[in-house]
């Protein structure tokens, strides 16, 4: 083993810190948590995404980014720009984004019976994906998938990549047509 590479390999040992989330990452984290908390608390998604940015991500554009973990609510790093288009994104077309992922469940599965951090997941996703211009749409589930099994360590990622990938090909079936022809 080369002097250059026992430190890189230290840095993967026990006690070593976590790196730090990708700022898209972080965004879609963190617009989970806005959603989960808007609709716990009874309150707007633009108040939360507010308080979001004030207080879980930075002050203003150019501060310092909040510093706590992520599994203390903190979105250290976070795509501030990601984040409010899915919130708002959400807030916007929520009716029409809600008849989209209960069209993708089972009959027998509504939208309220999930989980509330599974249908802030799944709404966050489906905003995502409800705008056109965005990333691929594989690209999105990809990343909910990890968000998702940040939260869960069941069943529950591999049923969200189901329902997401139905949500796609709902919102995104033009990507979906052009992989099949």
């Amino acid at each position: 083993m080369t002097a250059e590479a026992k430190p890189a390999r230290r840095a993967r040992g026990q006690g070593a810190r976590r790196p730090a989330p990708r700022p898209r990452t972080a965004a879609r984290l963190a617009a989970v948590q806005a959603l989960y908390q808007a609709e716990h608390a009874g309150v707007p998604a633009e108040a939360v995404l507010d308080e979001f940015v004030r207080h879980r991500v930075g002050a203003a554009e150019g501060a310092p980014l909040s510093a706590g973990p992520l599994d203390e609510g903190a979105a250290p790093g976070a795509d501030v720009p990601l984040l409010a288009r899915i919130v708002r994104g959400w807030a916007i077309n929520a009716e029409t984004l809600d008849r989209v992922v209960s069209a993708a469940l089972a009959e027998d599965w509504p939208l309220a019976r999930l989980d509330p951090v599974l249908r802030a997941l799944l709404r966050a996703a489906a905003a995502e994906l409800f705008d056109a211009k965005g990333p691929p749409a594989k690209a999105v589930i990809n990343e909910y998938m990890d968000v998702a099994h940040g939260f869960f360590g069941g069943e529950e990622p591999r049923f969200a990549n189901g329902v997401l990938d139905r949500v796609a090909r709902t919102l995104r079936s033009a990507e979906f047509a052009a992989e099949a022809g």
